[in-house]
């Protein structure tokens, strides 16, 4: 989904996150109604299953299903956007990249668990945060969204586009999922179905 897309669909605050600075400075001259940001993404997909490893060892701790990112040591915690953005109250939140079709690419594996976490640690406004992940249809991003955004979560999935609704949660929650023993974290890196 393109920004040009976007734009109609919503009437409130729109923000979009960009990886690379040059990139975010051409979709602010285009579209200067939107606030863009610039992210660094750390991870590789490649590494997937280890990060998803390393969130379940720290669930109690750096990689608690509700926080605030900004102070986050989580490898998966997109921890450099601007602090108040973490304290926004997300009614939906669109994940469309970054890209991840090769092994050295970051994917969205840090994209997916960090919309988790924002969804479920909204304060005030409405209980639920509408996730969308683009290109659903991606084993890896399958996989991830099953571990963050939770199979009971979904609402629907067709063709590349999966709809999660994610109920904001206590403070002392460290479980994402409900039924947390339902979710494979062996994903294969370049593969689709």
């Amino acid at each position: 989904m393109s920004i040009p897309l976007q734009l109609p669909l919503f009437s409130g605050r729109l923000l979009t996150t960009m990886a690379g600075q040059s990139l975010s400075k051409k979709t602010e001259e285009k579209y200067p109604e939107i606030e863009t940001y610039d992210v660094q993404y750390l991870t590789k997909l490649s590494d997937t299953k280890e990060l998803i490893k390393s969130v379940k060892d720290q669930l109690h701790n750096e990689c608690r299903p509700v926080q605030n990112l900004f102070f986050s040591e989580c490898k998966l915690g997109l921890n450099d956007l601007p602090n108040q953005l973490y304290e926004l109250d997300w009614d939906v939140i669109l994940i469309d990249g970054p890209r991840g079709y090769w092994p050295e690419a970051p994917g969205r594996t840090a994209a997916i668990f960090t919309s988790s976490v924002l969804a479920r640690s909204k304060k005030g406004g409405n209980t639920k945060t509408h996730v969308f992940v683009h290109d659903f249809n991606m084993e890896v991003d399958r996989v991830t969204s099953d571990e963050f955004l939770c199979k009971e979560n979904l609402i629907k999935s067709k063709e590349m586009l999966g709809h999660f609704d994610l109920e904001r949660m206590e403070a002392s929650s460290t479980q994402f999922c409900h039924n947390q023993s339902n979710h494979s974290s062996s994903p294969r890196a370049n593969s689709s179905s």
